[in-house]
Formats: C-alpha cells, structure tokens, sequence
C-alpha cells in the first residue's frame, strides 16, 4: 500500500510540475526542486545536483530526464526493486509529459484564432520574464543549497554545491567558452568531464 502511495504520490507531484511549467527543462528545474527536495524529501540537494548533471549530459529535454532519473532514484531507494526503480522513472516521465501533450493538442487547435489577439500577445508579454526568472531561480538551485524561512521573503545560504574552487573556474571556463567563443555545448560538456577526471 505505500509503495502504491508513493506511486500516485510521483505521478500526481510531476503531473502538477508539468501542467504548470513555462518556459521548457531550465524553468521546470526549479519546480521538481521544490517538489522533490524541499516538499517531499524524496531525494537530497545534492543528489538532484548529480541527477541534473546527468540529465544534461544525456539526451533528451533536462526537465524529462530528470523526471524519469529521479522516478527511479525515489523508488529504487524505497523499495530497493531495480524493477519498480524503472516503473518509477516511466510514471514520473508519463506524468510530466501528459498535461504538455494535451496543452500543445489545444494550442494547435486554437493558436490560429487567437495569434492575433491583443489578449494573447498581453499573456506572451507577461510570460517571457517569467520565464527568465525561473531559469535563473534553477541556475541559482545548481550552485547553493539554500533554506526558505516559513512565512519570510528571506533565505539562507546553508551550503555551496561546488565543492571547491576548482568547480568555480571549471564554471567561469565552460560559460566563456559557451558565451563569447561560441564553442559548440557539446564539446564543453566533454572536455568538463574530462577535466573533472583529471581534478578528481
């Protein structure tokens, strides 16, 4: 009965993250932190570090391969089944992608009627910060723990992911290079797990 609890618990977490995500992968990770770390404790601040890492290593949308990645974490470590393990990343994968489906089935069908509309470019309008904001707030989740005061606009920085100043200049080279060399992502994110060997 828990293990179907934690099953219903997952599709109905990922299911709400995915209904109201803006904005792709960056501006869903703030979300599954939320969620997943602070909300239910289902995995560690770290962990979802590692997870993410992963997620962008892989491919695939980030948001969609930390679903599945963290289904798995949370019912392998419940349940210590590799096979539920896989049930769980296929429910949190199936629910975040569902309400993104029927969304995008509803626009195709509306979107020539209403692209022009006032209304709707005032929403597209409001959106796009929106957006930014929340691909910043997960860039921010990547870097720092951080702990939310109930009921206070104020946090507190409890613990830095990057483990030493290493990881910092690792950080500096990949945006330079990724900002003003244009190098190709693909190759940053090898030589970032190349040097990583190489430091660690």
């Amino acid at each position: 009965m828990e293990t179907l609890n934690l099953f219903l618990q997952l599709f109905g977490t990922f299911f709400v993250i995915g209904a109201f995500t803006i904005g792709g992968g960056y501006a869903m990770l703030s979300l599954i932190q939320g969620e997943v770390v602070t909300a239910h404790h289902w995995i560690s601040e770290s962990t979802f570090t590692d997870i993410v890492a992963i997620s962008q290593m892989t491919p695939g949308p980030i948001g969609i391969n930390t679903a599945t990645y963290v289904g798995y974490d949370v019912l392998n470590q419940a349940t210590g089944s590799h096979l539920l393990g896989i049930a769980g990343s296929a429910t949190a994968t199936l629910a975040l992608v569902i309400p993104s489906f029927i969304l995008v089935l509803l626009i195709v069908r509306f979107y020539t009627q209403f692209k022009s509309s006032v209304l709707f470019e005032g929403v597209m309008g409001w959106l796009r910060p929106t957006v930014v904001g929340l691909i910043g707030a997960a860039a921010i989740i990547l870097v720092v723990k951080t702990t939310w005061f109930q009921g206070m606009p104020t946090f507190r920085i409890v613990e830095e992911n990057f483990p030493d100043w290493k990881s910092w200049c690792l950080l500096a080279a990949a945006f330079g290079a990724s900002y003003w060399g244009k190098v190709n992502p693909i190759l940053v994110i090898v030589a970032g797990a190349v040097l990583g060997l190489l430091i660690y």
